[in-house]
């Protein structure tokens, strides 16, 4: 009897390891935050096929699975792949190759970035294109005027586009091809002059009379600018991108770039206002594979803030007599909720000011009538009248906010508001709980790309420099957990993706990140050293 123990161990020990399911990747050894329903911390998980198959402590993953490939993580921090839900990729993959104006001290200083950018260049052709600067940076505060454009560049065109891109300056050759003349009025846009002349600015609308002129950038160029993003987003975590108003053609090489494997960064793509993309998606209908999310339309009610086109209810505080502007009759708005309601598409509107967000609040109540899971967003939702923070909740419509617009405004938002009505902007936790949810993004690259400096910015209310000692108005700070769920689940949820990513769960798609410390609990000061370890997606890392 004795002599069949030996056989009974070794059958007792096959069979036990029969039992582990295979997968292609066991992570060990990692603090994961899963970001669930209950924000469940454990240490391990397994992928298989691209998607997380099962949760738990790092003993039992171990028992249970074998795996390819595995990854002790050594206490390091995992998180699911951040989702910037309101950004710009292919603009700023595009922006990437342009004249960088970010964090000019002064229209001087801009000239000789100019002067810089142009040496041993032709400039005899193409034109001169920047973007980034804002006269809020600069000593003297005010619009610069394009005399020394036209000194230094006669015969090419140039356009220079403010940091929020709803302001530009262009020199007179750029003018003229696109056929600016002085006395141009248009809805929606401003063509500045002064004496009768032009000075070169250009606010919302009328900006896109010069950009109509240039040359469009080619297939190749695009697929270079989005390829660039793409690093670029990787290196800071970001696994899906919302992409905020494009043409049905550029979505449509998005879709064969990621069919081909070119491209792997998931997104989320808004299409713009346009008849053309309305009839578009009026005969093809949602698009949806594993990569390419094609179910919103994004609409413009008003201007930005530091360039005085948003909309507001009352005079701006520094320009008495006037109060912005619209950038479409407000019939059109209605038109348009109409048509994209009866397509069962979701609306997105860039909303600045109290009255252009009024105007959308009350134009969304008209179609949604009530508590609904459409998921209608207000893109910014930057300044509330304190009345209308309510039609968020009653009508179930998303603020989808930006954390940095506020640590970036916070310099001058109460010249152009007043301290009063500077109580509604920005509010971020008073819009948290209309809801119960909100998504958060960048709007890169109108701000900086890093999902840190929103978390940052969202729960500590500071910019990069630490300023203010004390935070802006912190009443309205996010906790951290809410600022992580904004960060990834949330922001999932904003594009009706929950139930597929935004949080490491079984059945969920293996996106997530390594990061070298815990945004939970690493002192405030200390959230911006945060460094990716590693970015994976489909569980293959991508960086």
């Amino acid at each position: 009897m004795t002599k069949w123990i030996p056989v009974a161990v070794i059958l007792l020990a096959l069979s036990s390891g029969a039992r582990k399911t295979a997968a292609d990747l066991v992570v060990t050894g990692a603090t994961v935050y899963t970001i669930d329903s209950a924000f469940s911390v454990t240490t391990s998980f397994a992928v298989k096929d691209g998607k997380i198959i099962a949760t738990g402590t790092s003993e039992d993953i171990s028992k249970n699975f074998s795996a390819k490939q595995t990854i002790d993580a050594t206490g390091q921090f995992i998180y699911p792949g951040f989702i910037d839900a309101h950004a710009h990729f292919i603009g700023y993959g595009l922006g990437l190759e342009t004249v960088n104006l970010v964090g000019t001290e002064s229209w001087e200083d801009i000239l000789q970035h100019l002067d810089e950018a142009v040496k041993g260049r032709d400039i005899a052709t193409g034109w001169i294109i920047g973007r980034g600067w804002d006269q809020n940076d600069w000593t003297t505060k005010e619009f610069p005027s394009k005399e020394k454009l036209d000194e230094r560049f006669p015969n090419t065109p140039v356009l220079l586009t403010r940091i929020d891109g709803h302001a530009a300056i262009a020199n007179q050759k750029a003018l003229d091809l696109a056929g600016v003349k002085a006395g141009m009025t248009l809805t929606g846009g401003e063509v500045e002059t002064k004496n009768g002349q032009l000075t070169g600015i250009l606010v919302d609308n009328a900006v896109d009379l010069v950009s109509a002129s240039k040359p469009p950038p080619t297939i190749a160029k695009i697929k270079s600018a989005l390829l660039k993003a793409q690093r670029n987003c990787f290196a800071v975590g970001l696994t899906t991108v919302d992409d905020c108003g494009l043409d049905y053609e550029a979505i449509l090489l998005i879709d064969s770039l990621q069919k081909t494997g070119d491209l792997t960064m998931r997104i989320y793509a808004m299409l713009s206002d346009s008849k053309k993309n309305l009839d578009f998606a009026a005969a093809k209908g949602r698009i949806k594979t594993d990569y390419l999310n094609v179910r919103s339309f994004k609409v413009y009610a008003d201007g930005a803030l530091g360039s005085r086109g948003a909309c507001l209810l009352q005079p701006y505080t520094d320009k008495p007599g006037w109060s912005g502007f619209l950038l479409s009759e407000p019939a059109h708005f209605d038109s348009v909720a109409a048509i994209i309601h009866t397509m069962g598409f979701q609306m997105c509107t860039h909303a600045i000011g109290d009255s252009g967000n009024r105007m959308i609040l009350q134009t969304y109540a008209r179609h949604l009538k009530g508590k609904n899971d459409l998921r209608w967003r207000i893109e910014h939702a930057q300044v509330i009248n304190e009345h209308d923070f309510r039609l968020f909740g009653d009508n179930s419509v998303v603020p989808s906010v930006q954390p940095t617009h506020a640590t970036s405004d916070m310099y001058w938002a109460d010249k152009r508001l007043g301290s009063e009505r500077e109580k509604g902007a920005y509010a971020y936790n008073d819009l948290l709980k209309q809801n119960g949810w909100l998504p958060l993004g960048t709007d890169f690259p109108v701000e900086d790309i890093s999902p840190f400096k929103t978390f940052y910015a969202a729960v500590v209310r500071k910019d990069a420099k630490g300023f203010p000692a004390t935070g802006f108005q912190t009443a309205n700070a996010l906790s951290r957990q809410d600022a992580l769920r904004g960060m990834t689940i949330w922001a999932a949820k904003a594009n009706f993706e929950e139930k597929e990513k935004g949080s490491i769960e079984k059945g969920k798609l293996a996106d997530f990140v390594i990061l070298d410390r815990d945004l939970m609990k690493t002192p405030a000061g200390s959230l911006l050293q945060t460094k990716v370890i590693s970015t994976f997606l489909n569980g293959k890392k991508v960086f």
